[in-house]
């Protein structure tokens, strides 16, 4: 810690964010949109290994042809975030995992995707997603947390 600077602490190893990132319950999916700018959605997901996998499923939306799933097709770079907030600022941790998406409809890979979907939530069971499915190969693992 001597290399840092006053009051920097470091950030959480990959494999700590991983372990950290796979237990959150929700997270945040950021795509390039065609002006550059970011856009931003709260998904669910499962990570296995450095993939993670987000479903469009059946709760409401305006249109099928998502925002998120042109942004992809156009520029596959993407973000995603997991934290935890507390009014106890010494609890506040987040992680990212940046890396590049794929859009897959069906198939074996997409029956894969549901299927581990399902497995991590109860509400697929039932109604499980039939919508595209956007798989991330995670490049870059970073995180942080406010105790030393």
């Amino acid at each position: 810690m001597a290399d840092l600077p006053p009051g920097r602490r470091p950030g959480l190893d990959p494999d700590e964010c991983r372990r950290r990132f796979g237990a959150s319950e929700h997270a945040y999916l950021a795509t390039v949109g065609p002006d550059g700018a970011p856009h931003l959605v709260p998904v669910v997901f499962d990570l296995t290994d450095d993939r993670i996998t987000v479903a469009v499923d059946h709760k409401p939306k305006r249109t099928t042809a998502l925002q998120r799933l042109r942004n992809i097709a156009a520029d596959p770079r993407v973000t995603l975030l997991a934290d935890h907030w507390s009014t106890d600022w010494q609890e506040l941790w987040w992680v990212r995992a940046d890396g590049e998406a794929t859009v897959v409809d069906s198939g074996r890979e997409h029956e894969a995707a549901v299927r581990r979907l399902q497995r991590r939530y109860a509400q697929y069971v039932t109604t499980p997603p039939r919508g595209p499915v956007i798989l991330t190969v995670v490049h870059r693992w970073t995180g942080w947390e406010a105790r030393s």
